[in-house]
Protein backbone atom coordinates (compact mmCIF):
# COMPACT_ATOMS: atom_id res chain seq x y z
CA UNK A 1 0.00 0.00 0.00
CA UNK A 2 1.24 3.50 -0.86
CA UNK A 3 0.95 4.93 2.68
CA UNK A 4 3.32 2.19 3.94
CA UNK A 5 6.20 3.33 1.72
CA UNK A 6 9.21 4.74 3.53
CA UNK A 7 11.66 5.98 0.89
CA UNK A 8 9.33 8.39 -0.85
CA UNK A 9 10.62 11.37 -2.84
CA UNK A 10 9.94 13.87 0.01
CA UNK A 11 11.71 11.52 2.46
CA UNK A 12 14.85 11.32 0.31
CA UNK A 13 14.85 15.08 -0.36
CA UNK A 14 14.60 15.78 3.37
CA UNK A 15 17.60 13.53 3.95
CA UNK A 16 19.51 15.43 1.25
CA UNK A 17 18.70 18.75 2.92
CA UNK A 18 20.10 17.40 6.18
CA UNK A 19 23.15 15.99 4.39
CA UNK A 20 23.92 19.34 2.73
CA UNK A 21 23.72 21.19 6.04
CA UNK A 22 25.80 18.62 7.91
CA UNK A 23 28.46 18.69 5.19
CA UNK A 24 28.78 22.40 5.90
CA UNK A 25 28.95 21.72 9.64
CA UNK A 26 31.72 19.17 9.08
CA UNK A 27 33.71 21.60 6.93
CA UNK A 28 33.48 24.29 9.59
CA UNK A 29 34.45 21.94 12.42
CA UNK A 30 37.70 21.19 10.62
CA UNK A 31 38.57 24.70 9.42
CA UNK A 32 37.22 27.19 12.00
CA UNK A 33 39.80 26.18 14.67
CA UNK A 34 42.63 26.65 12.17
CA UNK A 35 41.28 30.05 11.11
CA UNK A 36 40.86 31.25 14.69
CA UNK A 37 44.37 30.16 15.62
CA UNK A 38 46.33 31.11 12.49
CA UNK A 39 44.50 34.13 11.06
CA UNK A 40 42.92 35.68 14.15
CA UNK A 41 45.85 34.81 16.41
CA UNK A 42 43.74 33.68 19.39
CA UNK A 43 44.86 31.14 21.96
CA UNK A 44 43.30 27.87 23.03
CA UNK A 45 40.42 29.53 24.84
CA UNK A 46 39.60 31.66 21.80
CA UNK A 47 39.68 28.61 19.54
CA UNK A 48 37.34 26.74 21.88
CA UNK A 49 35.02 29.76 22.02
CA UNK A 50 34.87 30.05 18.25
CA UNK A 51 34.07 26.35 17.83
CA UNK A 52 31.64 25.98 20.74
CA UNK A 53 29.65 29.19 20.12
CA UNK A 54 27.22 27.21 17.96
CA UNK A 55 26.13 24.83 20.75
CA UNK A 56 24.40 27.26 23.17
CA UNK A 57 22.40 28.78 20.31
CA UNK A 58 21.35 25.33 19.07
CA UNK A 59 20.33 24.41 22.62
CA UNK A 60 18.18 27.54 22.99
CA UNK A 61 16.72 27.57 19.49
CA UNK A 62 15.68 23.94 19.13
CA UNK A 63 12.68 24.15 21.52
CA UNK A 64 11.72 27.50 19.97
CA UNK A 65 11.97 25.97 16.50
CA UNK A 66 9.80 23.07 17.62
CA UNK A 67 7.09 25.38 18.89
CA UNK A 68 7.18 27.46 15.70
CA UNK A 69 7.14 24.34 13.54
CA UNK A 70 3.88 23.19 15.11
CA UNK A 71 2.33 26.60 14.49
CA UNK A 72 3.65 27.45 11.02
CA UNK A 73 4.88 24.20 9.54
CA UNK A 74 8.03 22.14 9.03
CA UNK A 75 8.87 23.37 5.53
CA UNK A 76 9.39 26.94 6.72
CA UNK A 77 11.93 25.75 9.31
CA UNK A 78 13.98 23.95 6.67
CA UNK A 79 13.99 26.85 4.22
CA UNK A 80 14.57 29.57 6.81
CA UNK A 81 17.20 27.55 8.67
CA UNK A 82 19.22 26.86 5.53
CA UNK A 83 19.00 30.50 4.42
CA UNK A 84 20.05 31.88 7.82
CA UNK A 85 22.98 29.47 8.05
CA UNK A 86 24.05 30.35 4.49
CA UNK A 87 24.08 34.09 5.22
CA UNK A 88 25.94 33.59 8.50
CA UNK A 89 28.64 31.33 7.05
CA UNK A 90 29.14 33.61 4.04
CA UNK A 91 29.78 36.37 6.60
CA UNK A 92 32.89 34.54 7.80
CA UNK A 93 34.62 36.11 4.80
CA UNK A 94 34.65 39.47 6.63
CA UNK A 95 35.15 38.04 10.15
CA UNK A 96 38.47 39.70 11.00
CA UNK A 97 38.07 39.49 14.78
CA UNK A 98 37.06 36.86 17.33
CA UNK A 99 33.95 38.76 18.56
CA UNK A 100 32.59 39.06 15.02
CA UNK A 101 33.31 35.39 14.31
CA UNK A 102 31.53 34.37 17.53
CA UNK A 103 28.46 36.44 16.59
CA UNK A 104 28.35 34.78 13.18
CA UNK A 105 28.81 31.36 14.77
CA UNK A 106 25.85 32.05 17.05
CA UNK A 107 23.75 32.97 14.02
CA UNK A 108 24.95 29.80 12.29
CA UNK A 109 23.74 27.78 15.27
CA UNK A 110 20.29 29.36 15.02
CA UNK A 111 20.02 28.33 11.37
CA UNK A 112 21.22 24.81 12.09
CA UNK A 113 18.65 24.41 14.88
CA UNK A 114 15.77 25.49 12.66
CA UNK A 115 16.67 23.19 9.80
CA UNK A 116 17.49 20.11 11.87
CA UNK A 117 14.27 20.32 13.88
CA UNK A 118 12.19 20.92 10.76
CA UNK A 119 13.81 18.06 8.85
CA UNK A 120 13.59 15.56 11.71
CA UNK A 121 9.93 16.41 12.30
CA UNK A 122 9.12 16.09 8.62
CA UNK A 123 10.70 12.63 8.59
CA UNK A 124 8.49 11.51 11.49
CA UNK A 125 5.47 12.97 9.67
CA UNK A 126 6.29 11.09 6.47
CA UNK A 127 7.13 7.73 8.05
CA UNK A 128 4.46 5.09 8.70
CA UNK A 129 3.90 4.94 12.45
CA UNK A 130 5.11 1.35 12.81
CA UNK A 131 8.34 2.15 10.85
CA UNK A 132 9.27 5.38 12.61
CA UNK A 133 12.37 3.96 14.28
CA UNK A 134 13.61 2.67 10.93
CA UNK A 135 12.91 6.06 9.36
CA UNK A 136 14.93 7.91 11.99
CA UNK A 137 17.81 5.46 11.60
CA UNK A 138 17.94 6.12 7.86
CA UNK A 139 17.50 9.86 8.33
CA UNK A 140 20.54 10.02 10.62
CA UNK A 141 22.72 8.74 7.79
CA UNK A 142 22.50 12.21 6.26
CA UNK A 143 23.98 13.67 9.44
CA UNK A 144 26.77 11.11 9.74
CA UNK A 145 27.52 11.22 6.03
CA UNK A 146 27.82 15.01 6.07
CA UNK A 147 29.98 15.03 9.20
CA UNK A 148 32.26 12.39 7.64
CA UNK A 149 32.59 14.10 4.24
CA UNK A 150 32.66 17.70 5.46
CA UNK A 151 36.07 17.72 7.22
CA UNK A 152 37.76 15.99 4.27
CA UNK A 153 36.21 18.41 1.80
CA UNK A 154 37.01 21.42 3.99
CA UNK A 155 40.69 20.54 4.35
CA UNK A 156 40.95 19.76 0.63
CA UNK A 157 39.52 23.15 -0.35
CA UNK A 158 41.54 24.98 2.31
CA UNK A 159 44.90 23.88 0.94
CA UNK A 160 47.51 26.34 2.20
CA UNK A 161 45.33 29.35 2.98
CA UNK A 162 42.03 29.39 1.04
CA UNK A 163 39.72 30.16 3.94
CA UNK A 164 37.32 32.29 1.89
CA UNK A 165 36.81 29.41 -0.54
CA UNK A 166 35.89 27.14 2.37
CA UNK A 167 33.41 29.66 3.80
CA UNK A 168 31.73 30.20 0.44
CA UNK A 169 31.47 26.48 -0.31
CA UNK A 170 30.07 25.78 3.16
CA UNK A 171 27.56 28.60 2.67
CA UNK A 172 26.59 27.12 -0.70
CA UNK A 173 25.87 23.80 1.01
CA UNK A 174 23.55 25.58 3.47
CA UNK A 175 21.85 27.41 0.61
CA UNK A 176 21.39 24.11 -1.20
CA UNK A 177 19.56 22.73 1.82
CA UNK A 178 17.22 25.75 1.76
CA UNK A 179 16.55 25.31 -1.96
CA UNK A 180 15.79 21.63 -1.43
CA UNK A 181 13.38 22.70 1.29
CA UNK A 182 11.44 24.79 -1.24
CA UNK A 183 10.63 21.62 -3.20
CA UNK A 184 9.22 19.78 -0.17
CA UNK A 185 5.52 19.47 0.65
CA UNK A 186 4.20 20.71 3.97
CA UNK A 187 3.56 17.70 6.22
CA UNK A 188 2.24 19.41 9.34
CA UNK A 189 -1.41 18.58 10.07
CA UNK A 190 -3.94 21.38 9.85
CA UNK A 191 -4.49 23.04 13.22
CA UNK A 192 -7.91 24.02 14.42
CA UNK A 193 -8.22 27.77 15.12
CA UNK A 194 -9.05 27.16 18.78
CA UNK A 195 -5.80 25.19 19.17
CA UNK A 196 -3.61 27.79 17.50
CA UNK A 197 -1.88 28.83 20.73
CA UNK A 198 -1.27 25.38 22.23
CA UNK A 199 2.14 24.69 20.64
CA UNK A 200 4.51 24.05 23.54
CA UNK A 201 8.00 25.37 24.12
CA UNK A 202 9.06 22.40 26.27
CA UNK A 203 6.95 19.35 25.51
CA UNK A 204 6.44 16.93 28.42
CA UNK A 205 6.41 13.88 26.13
CA UNK A 206 10.07 14.53 25.27
CA UNK A 207 11.40 15.15 28.78
CA UNK A 208 11.73 11.54 29.95
CA UNK A 209 13.30 10.18 26.74
CA UNK A 210 15.37 13.37 26.49
CA UNK A 211 16.84 12.92 29.97
CA UNK A 212 17.80 9.37 29.05
CA UNK A 213 19.35 10.69 25.82
CA UNK A 214 21.46 13.18 27.77
CA UNK A 215 22.92 10.32 29.81
CA UNK A 216 23.95 8.54 26.59
CA UNK A 217 25.50 11.72 25.19
CA UNK A 218 27.60 12.05 28.35
CA UNK A 219 29.64 9.06 27.22
CA UNK A 220 30.02 10.44 23.71
CA UNK A 221 31.25 13.70 25.25
CA UNK A 222 33.99 11.72 26.98
CA UNK A 223 35.18 10.19 23.72
CA UNK A 224 34.86 13.46 21.80
CA UNK A 225 36.68 15.53 24.41
CA UNK A 226 39.41 13.18 25.61
CA UNK A 227 39.56 10.41 23.02
CA UNK A 228 42.49 11.94 21.13
CA UNK A 229 44.53 12.56 24.29
CA UNK A 230 43.80 9.10 25.66
CA UNK A 231 44.80 7.52 22.32
CA UNK A 232 48.16 9.26 22.49
CA UNK A 233 48.59 8.15 26.08
CA UNK A 234 48.15 4.56 24.88
CA UNK A 235 50.85 5.01 22.24
CA UNK A 236 48.76 5.77 19.17
CA UNK A 237 49.57 8.68 16.86
CA UNK A 238 46.08 10.11 17.27
CA UNK A 239 42.42 9.23 17.45
CA UNK A 240 41.57 9.56 13.75
CA UNK A 241 41.22 5.80 13.34
CA UNK A 242 39.14 5.62 16.52
CA UNK A 243 36.63 8.20 15.29
CA UNK A 244 36.55 6.57 11.86
CA UNK A 245 35.74 3.25 13.52
CA UNK A 246 32.98 4.88 15.57
CA UNK A 247 31.39 6.48 12.50
CA UNK A 248 31.66 3.31 10.41
CA UNK A 249 29.95 1.20 13.07
CA UNK A 250 27.16 3.75 13.55
CA UNK A 251 26.47 3.97 9.80
CA UNK A 252 26.61 0.19 9.30
CA UNK A 253 24.32 -0.45 12.27
CA UNK A 254 21.75 2.12 11.18
CA UNK A 255 21.64 0.55 7.73
CA UNK A 256 21.70 -3.14 8.67
CA UNK A 257 19.77 -2.93 11.96
CA UNK A 258 17.44 -0.08 11.08
CA UNK A 259 14.31 -2.16 11.74
CA UNK A 260 15.37 -3.28 15.23
CA UNK A 261 13.71 -0.40 17.17
CA UNK A 262 10.36 -1.15 15.49
CA UNK A 263 10.55 -4.94 15.74
CA UNK A 264 12.02 -5.22 19.23
CA UNK A 265 10.15 -2.18 20.52
CA UNK A 266 11.71 1.26 21.13
CA UNK A 267 11.84 0.97 24.94
CA UNK A 268 13.43 -2.48 24.96
CA UNK A 269 15.87 -1.46 22.22
CA UNK A 270 16.85 1.65 24.17
CA UNK A 271 17.51 -0.46 27.27
CA UNK A 272 19.81 -2.76 25.32
CA UNK A 273 21.54 0.22 23.69
CA UNK A 274 22.22 1.92 27.03
CA UNK A 275 23.67 -1.28 28.46
CA UNK A 276 25.98 -1.60 25.45
CA UNK A 277 27.17 1.99 25.80
CA UNK A 278 27.95 1.47 29.49
CA UNK A 279 29.82 -1.77 28.76
CA UNK A 280 31.83 -0.16 25.98
CA UNK A 281 32.84 2.85 28.08
CA UNK A 282 33.84 0.58 30.95
CA UNK A 283 35.95 -1.48 28.54
CA UNK A 284 37.78 1.64 27.37
CA UNK A 285 38.44 2.77 30.94
CA UNK A 286 39.56 -0.59 32.34
CA UNK A 287 41.35 -2.23 29.39
CA UNK A 288 44.13 0.34 29.00
CA UNK A 289 45.63 -0.80 25.70
CA UNK A 290 44.83 0.18 22.08
CA UNK A 291 42.82 -3.02 21.60
CA UNK A 292 40.65 -2.05 24.57
CA UNK A 293 40.09 1.41 23.14
CA UNK A 294 38.96 0.04 19.77
CA UNK A 295 36.88 -2.78 21.24
CA UNK A 296 35.10 -0.40 23.61
CA UNK A 297 34.56 2.14 20.83
CA UNK A 298 32.87 -0.48 18.64
CA UNK A 299 30.49 -1.46 21.45
CA UNK A 300 29.72 2.19 22.31
CA UNK A 301 29.06 3.02 18.66
CA UNK A 302 26.71 0.05 18.28
CA UNK A 303 24.76 1.23 21.33
CA UNK A 304 24.62 4.84 20.13
CA UNK A 305 23.36 3.76 16.72
CA UNK A 306 20.33 2.11 18.36
CA UNK A 307 19.74 4.57 21.20
CA UNK A 308 18.83 7.76 19.35
CA UNK A 309 16.13 6.44 16.98
CA UNK A 310 14.62 4.35 19.78
CA UNK A 311 14.39 7.21 22.27
CA UNK A 312 13.06 9.68 19.72
CA UNK A 313 10.45 7.15 18.65
CA UNK A 314 9.34 6.86 22.29
CA UNK A 315 8.98 10.63 22.51
CA UNK A 316 7.23 11.16 19.18
CA UNK A 317 4.78 8.29 19.70
CA UNK A 318 3.59 9.89 22.95
CA UNK A 319 2.26 13.08 21.33
CA UNK A 320 -0.29 13.97 18.65
CA UNK A 321 0.95 14.93 15.20
CA UNK A 322 -0.04 18.56 15.80
CA UNK A 323 2.60 18.78 18.57
CA UNK A 324 5.28 16.63 16.95
CA UNK A 325 7.65 19.49 16.09
CA UNK A 326 7.64 20.65 19.71
CA UNK A 327 8.51 17.12 20.79
CA UNK A 328 11.43 16.95 18.33
CA UNK A 329 12.71 20.39 19.36
CA UNK A 330 12.62 19.56 23.06
CA UNK A 331 14.12 16.10 22.58
CA UNK A 332 16.94 17.35 20.34
CA UNK A 333 17.91 20.03 22.87
CA UNK A 334 18.86 17.31 25.34
CA UNK A 335 21.67 16.26 22.97
CA UNK A 336 23.34 19.66 23.29
CA UNK A 337 22.60 19.78 27.02
CA UNK A 338 24.21 16.40 27.62
CA UNK A 339 27.28 17.27 25.58
CA UNK A 340 27.77 20.65 27.26
CA UNK A 341 27.37 19.26 30.77
CA UNK A 342 29.62 16.34 29.94
CA UNK A 343 32.40 18.42 28.37
CA UNK A 344 32.41 20.88 31.29
CA UNK A 345 32.25 18.32 34.10
CA UNK A 346 34.60 15.70 32.70
CA UNK A 347 37.54 18.11 32.65
CA UNK A 348 37.63 18.12 36.46
CA UNK A 349 37.39 14.32 36.52
CA UNK A 350 40.27 13.97 34.04
CA UNK A 351 42.52 16.13 36.20
CA UNK A 352 41.98 13.90 39.25
CA UNK A 353 41.26 10.41 37.89
CA UNK A 354 43.05 10.49 34.54
CA UNK A 355 41.63 9.81 31.11
CA UNK A 356 40.83 6.18 31.89
CA UNK A 357 38.92 7.35 34.96
CA UNK A 358 36.83 9.62 32.73
CA UNK A 359 35.49 6.65 30.77
CA UNK A 360 34.76 4.65 33.91
CA UNK A 361 32.74 7.58 35.29
CA UNK A 362 31.04 8.08 31.91
CA UNK A 363 29.81 4.48 32.08
CA UNK A 364 27.62 5.48 35.03
CA UNK A 365 25.60 7.82 32.79
CA UNK A 366 23.97 5.15 30.59
CA UNK A 367 23.36 2.99 33.67
CA UNK A 368 21.45 5.87 35.25
CA UNK A 369 19.63 6.15 31.96
CA UNK A 370 18.51 2.52 32.28
CA UNK A 371 17.06 3.34 35.72
CA UNK A 372 15.19 6.37 34.36
CA UNK A 373 13.98 4.37 31.37
CA UNK A 374 12.61 1.59 33.60
CA UNK A 375 10.44 4.14 35.38
CA UNK A 376 9.32 5.80 32.19
CA UNK A 377 5.76 5.23 31.07
CA UNK A 378 5.13 6.60 27.61
CA UNK A 379 1.61 6.30 26.20
CA UNK A 380 1.50 5.24 22.57
CA UNK A 381 -0.52 7.18 20.07
CA UNK A 382 -1.19 6.03 16.53
CA UNK A 383 -1.78 8.94 14.19
CA UNK A 384 -3.08 8.83 10.62
CA UNK A 385 -0.59 9.68 7.91
CA UNK A 386 -0.81 13.27 6.60
CA UNK A 387 -2.47 13.66 3.24
CA UNK A 388 -0.07 13.49 0.33
CA UNK A 389 2.74 11.95 2.41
Amino acid sequence: MQPERLLTKPFVLTMLAEFALCTSIGMLLAVVPVYAHDNLGVGSFGVALAVAAVSPMVLVCQPLAGRFGDRRGRKFLIVAGGAIAALAVAGYVVADSLPLLVVLRLLTGAGEALLLVGAATMITDLAPEHRRGEALSLFSLGLWGGLALGPILGELVLGDDRFDAVWLLAAACCLASALIGLTLPETAPLREPEHETTARLVHPAAIGPGVVLSFTVLGFAGIGTFGALYARELGLDGAGSVFLTFSAVVVATRVLARQVPDRLGPKRTARVALSLIAAGLLTIGVWNVPAGLFAGTIVVAFGHALAFPSLMTLAVNAAPASERSSVVGTFSAFTELGFLVGALSLGAIASTAGYDGVFVVCALGPLLGVVVLSRLTVPRRVEPMPEGA
